[in-house]
This record gives C-alpha cells, structure tokens and sequence, in this order.
C-alpha cells in the first residue's frame, strides 16, 4: 500500500493513556493510513506535546481543533466532525473513516482491514437501530432521549438529571423530532464511506439537526447513527470495533488473559484495553499477529465469555461470600458452593458411623461441626480449609458463614457432617439449609434420646433436657418441612432403622456412595438398644408425649 492510495483513513480522539494512543497511531501510519488526532482539551500542552514527539512527524499525521468532551456531551460529535473534516480535506484519495479513541486496538493486521473495506466500497459499517427495536439500551431513556430536554449532566448533576425528567414526564412536554429524521442508535465507533460522511458534514440542514441533537441525551450514540439512514447508499449495521459493555452502561477493560479470547473476534478492532496490557499491545502491534497461524472466529463464543462474566458480577459466585460481595436473598446463584450432607441420629445408632460413611462414600466425613464444646473436624484436626478453626466460640461468631465458608474452601469434595437437636442449632443456619438446594438433610427422629439413656438414669435435669431437645427437633422438621424448603430431606424413626437398618442406611447415603463400596463395606453395626424400652416406659410415665413415644417405639 502507498501512501498516495490509502483507501482507508483514521480519526482518533484521545483523552488519556497518551504512549498507547501514540503507539497506535504509528501502527496505522507505518502502514500507510492517514491519521487525524482529536486531544481532548483537559489534556494539559505537556502532555499533548509529548504525544506529538512520540510520535514524531508525518506527512499522514494531522491534529484537529480540541473540545473538552464530557461523557455523553455533544463535544464528542463536535471532536468527530472537525476531525473527519480535516481527514476528508487533507487526504482526498481516502474512501473510507474510521473512529477509533485513543484507548482501541487493531486486531488484525491492516491490509486486511483496507482489503475488506476496498471490496465494500459503498458500504457504511454502523450500528444503526431503530430506537423502537433498541432493547439492549442502558439507563431507562430509548425514544425520550430524542423527546426531553437534558440541561443537567447526567454524571455530575443526576440528581437534577433524575428531577427534571421526572417533571418532563408528568407535564408531558415532548420536543418534536426533526424531519425527516428516524431517531436511531447505536456504537459510537463507526466505519463510514467519504460519500456518506461528507453529506452528513454538508448537509443544508446541518445547523438545524445540530441543535437539535445537542439537547438530545448522549448524542455520539444517535447523531451519525441516525442521519447515515438519511444519507447512506448502503448500511451494514454492525460496528467493526469490538467494544462490550457492563450492566452499568460502561465499557468493559480486555486485559493480557484476554488475548486467545480477541484473537478469536470477527473485528478489526477492539475497545477498551487496559493501558498497561503490555501482552495485548505487543502481539497486535507487532509482527506476531501475522506470524501466529489465525484462530477462526467465534463471536458467540465471545458474547457468551462476557454473558457469564456479567451474570458473577451481578450475582457472585455460587457460594462466594466475602466483604466485598453478599449475594442477594433472591439470587438464582446457589447458596452454597458445592452438594453436602447431613446426617443427624446416624452416630447414635451405628457404631462408627462417620468412619464408615468415609469408606463408602470417598470422602473425609466430619462429626459434629456445631457441638457446643468444640467443631468435630474429621480426624480431631484443629484447623481445617480455609483456615478455619475448631473453636466453637468463633464458629458461633457466625454460624452461617461458618458454614459457607467451609463448603467453599473444600469445593471439589463433598461435604458429610452430622447434625442434630443436641448441637448448637441456629435459627438461621436451619433455614439456610433448608432453602439450600445444594442441601441433603437425613434425619433419624428421636435419635437424641439415645445418649441420654446410655448415660444413666431418669432425673429431673434429663426429663428438662429432653424437653428442650425434643422442641429443638420440632422446630428444625417445621423449618426442613415448610412450603419453602428446597433441601432433599429424608425422615425415618428409630423403629424404622431398627426395623430394616439396611435399606434405610443404603438409601441414606445413595447419593455420596457407590454401589461398589457399599457392597464391599456392608451395613455399619448397629448399637445395642437392649434396654431402651424400660427407659421409654420411665419416660411415658414422667409425662413425656405419647406421639414421641409412639416414633420411639423399638
């Protein structure tokens, strides 16, 4: 390419990052591009004069007149026309333009670029949408940005921008749309052909549609959009700048790990990059990108990369709490960050339980984790994952945290721990696991009572004491069973283990062991229960209820 043929020039408007807009800017010179640099005047004349020697002199180098361009100011489209005038007057044999800031990158090499432009040279490559079929707009304002009036800054002033909206709204004030003008929108970063943009730039109603789309509400998003439907041959509404943006309107940063991902884009350029990327300036702005074999394109692969990214901003991680980030009561995200199980009566009636589940189900079964005297990590160890420590006293600082913070640590591993009436049951902990869908809760009911009969007689403080742990359990199987409860829960009685232990237990653990181990481990021995019908019988005459009893029954 010479530079006395270029068919492709470029407008940059730079604001920040001056050395990586520079470096750019030699890109599309080395290449034989005509380039025309808008500096935002909040640029301080150092800077903007060190931006000239790095670059240095060039016959294809030309600089506009400066505007201080607000976010969503006119200025923006000020900066734009002056420098795609000077583009259009200095360099007659360019045929298309294309807008770029100082924070884009080229993704492929530019003679690729000018040789898709060369063989559409009639096209406008801009993303115009009618304002009607406009759903991806951000900020609550489609068809009333062309409608209302916008005297306060939207970034600096929003409360006011929020007020008189508002009173726009209610006095239904409305401005009337220019003809013959359809309001359209889209990527400020175009790619236009000299026809188009040179109409635009003349047309005898240019003054007019220039106060009306000043008082309009991010006009760099709708100006060229719109008035390209009134002077283009022929429109490819999409932008040839890749640019992705955050639930809040802004632009998303590409970073070094983003490289393979751009590497996989459909465009030929990419907006924003984080300055100090220095991987991603340095294999595109090198013979690298041409050297590297390509990678074919995956734009919905892209779409669906920054989809995802998104949705973990917005919702976290399933799982995830930390200071920085607690999912909302209503988020689709699981509360948890991995399946677990729970297991409460099963140590009271096998013996050896906890290592028994462990053979047959794989993995580290832990004891009690909310005893009241200390966390039964498995193997009596003080600190498990995470840091987190068996002391009941900081476990209880927070119970549910303590709990997420377990199952996130040992994500990967499913989670067994047993559970009861006779631990440090928390209101809020019962209703977490509960609504947990990540949650399996087995329960023997009325397992409980069995320590206190090995433990001795029929006092008084035992009749209390079974009285506060029979409420406890009511309560948790209210929680566990109420309309809400999103836990899979399993139920048995005493006399139903007893009964048919081995079908019960089987069915018990299906979900955390295999068939396999549960064949070459068998049944866990049950304890002996000679005796427990005496202490049933000392209980029913102390007064306790018939209908536990009847659950009791062996």
């Amino acid at each position: 390419m010479t530079m006395a043929s270029a068919p492709l020039g470029v407008v940059m408007l730079c604001h920040t990052a001056l050395n990586r807009a520079a470096q750019v800017a030699r890109f599309w010179l080395d290449a034989g591009c005509p380039v025309v640099i808008h500096v935002d005047r909040a640029v301080s004349a150092p800077a903007l004069q060190g931006l000239q020697a790095d670059i240095g002199p060039h016959p294809l180098l030309r600089f506009s007149p400066r505007h201080r361009c607000e976010w969503g100011s006119w200025q923006i489209v000020a900066a734009t026309q002056d420098a795609s005038a000077v583009l259009l007057d200095s360099f007659p044999e360019v045929n298309h333009v294309l807008l770029t800031s100082g924070a884009c990158l080229p993704l492929r090499p530019v003679a690729e670029m000018v040789a898709y432009v060369q063989q559409n040279p009639q096209v406008d490559f801009i993303e115009s949408v009618s304002v009607e079929h406009a759903t991806w707009i951000m900020g609550g304002l489609s068809e009333e940005r062309f409608t209302l009036h916008f005297p306060f800054n939207w970034r600096r002033q929003r409360a006011l921008f929020d007020w008189f909206v508002e009173v726009q709204r209610k006095l239904n004030i409305r401005r009337e749309i220019p003809r013959p003008l359809r309001p359209h929108m889209g990527s400020q970063w175009w790619c236009l052909t000299r026809a188009t943009l040179s109409a635009m730039l003349g047309d005898p109603k240019r003054k007019r549609y220039e106060r009306y789309f000043r008082r309009n509400w991010i006009p760099d998003e709708s100006y060229f959009q719109t008035l390209a439907r009134l002077h283009s041959a022929q429109i490819q509404s999409r932008s040839l700048t890749l640019v992705k943006f955050d639930r809040n309107g802004r632009p998303n940063l590409f970073y070094d790990d983003h490289l393979q991902l751009l590497r996989r884009s459909d465009c030929f350029m990419a907006r924003k990059i984080w300055p100090d990327a220095a991987r991603l300036y340095d294999f595109f702005l090198s013979d690298l990108a041409q050297k590297t074999p390509p990678l074919p394109p995956e734009p919905a692969k892209i779409d669906r990369y920054f989809e995802l990214a998104e949705q973990q901003r917005r919702e976290g991680r399933a799982g995830l709490y930390m200071q920085s980030r607690i999912p909302k009561e209503d988020s689709a995200s699981a509360k948890t960050a991995g399946p677990y199980a729970v297991f409460s009566g099963f140590d009271h009636m096998f013996e050896n339980f906890d290592y028994w589940l462990g053979q047959v189900s794989g993995t580290r079964a832990h004891g009690h984790l909310f005893a009241p005297q200390i966390v039964q990590f498995h193997g009596g160890a003080k600190v498990w994952h995470g840091a987190l420590s068996n002391s009941a006293a900081i476990r209880d600082y927070n119970p549910r945290m303590f709990l997420t913070n377990l199952l996130w640590a040992t994500r990967g591993e499913r989670q067994c721990f047993a559970y009861g009436p006779e631990d440090n049951m928390d209101h809020e902990v019962n209703w977490f696991m509960a609504t947990d869908p990540n949650a399996e809760i087995n329960i023997i009911r009325g397992a409980w009572l069995l320590p206190l009969w090995r433990h001795g007689a029929v006092t008084q403080e035992v009749i209390a004491q079974i009285g506060v742990l029979q409420k406890r359990e009511q309560d948790w199987l209210t929680v566990l069973q109420s309309r809400w409860g999103l836990a899979k829960l399993r139920v048995w009685s005493v006399a139903d283990i007893v009964q048919n232990p081995q079908d019960t237990v089987f069915e018990a653990v299906r979900d955390s062991a295999s068939a396999p181990a549960l064949q070459a481990h068998g049944l866990p021995p049950l304890k002996p229960l000679d005796g427990f019908d005496q202490f049933l019988a000392q209980l029913r005459d102390q007064g306790l209820p018939t209908q536990v009893l009847k659950d009791l029954q062996v």
